[in-house]
């Protein structure tokens, strides 16, 4: 389990950090477990696409709360997305999760999210990831240190680099290169060309 001071670190540098950690989520007497290869940075200070960058509301509180705990929002009126709340506390900064690698529990993702989805896809996506994690509103607020759900260390990335692009999905603040992926990893969401 990382350290609650992990969190703490500026968002880019943690967004960073977070390629190659593991996703444990404690669902129904079994565990699930996924290495994340993909994230985006968002920041209440100039990026306009943040969902903290007009200001604290009741739906984006927890983006604004401590580190280290998960920001989950619904999206498209059918779709959850969660995020890793950064920086201290009272900054609207988080990391979102687009892609996990799926490592254990592949057949409660695969229950979860449709018996006839190839094991590539079930985690190649933001929504797809907390589907098969068995993340939605509920688990807006829980902290990544606790029985339910964490962060853990793993292997360091050997012969994959990381790229860096554009965010995806977005119509603005678009020019920023905050997205961070596992270059050649079959389930990241999509691989553009790196910019950096």
């Amino acid at each position: 389990m990382l350290p609650p001071d992990f969190y703490q670190s500026p968002t880019l540098t943690l967004a960073r950090s977070l390629i190659g950690k593991v996703l444990v989520r404690a669902h129904e007497g079994r565990q699930l477990k996924g290495r994340i290869v993909e994230v985006e940075a968002y920041h209440q200070d100039g990026d306009r696409a943040a969902h903290s960058y007009s200001g604290q509301t009741r739906r984006n509180a927890v983006m604004f709360g401590p580190p280290g705990f998960l920001y989950v929002y619904f999206i498209y009126g059918m779709h959850y997305c969660m995020n890793v709340v950064t920086e201290e506390d009272g900054v609207g900064a988080a990391v979102l999760i687009r892609a996990l690698e799926p490592l254990e529990g592949i057949e409660t993702m695969r229950a979860l999210r449709g018996p006839q989805i190839k094991t590539r896809d079930l985690t190649n996506g933001p929504a797809k990831c907390c589907q098969a994690f068995a993340i939605d509103r509920k688990a807006d607020g829980w902290p990544l240190n606790g029985s339910q759900l964490f962060l853990e260390d793993s292997e360091p990335l050997a012969t994959n680099p990381i790229g860096t692009s554009k965010r995806i999905g977005i119509t603005k603040s678009t020019e920023l290169p905050w997205r961070f992926y596992v270059k050649d990893n079959i389930f990241v969401s999509k691989h553009p060309q790196a910019i950096l």
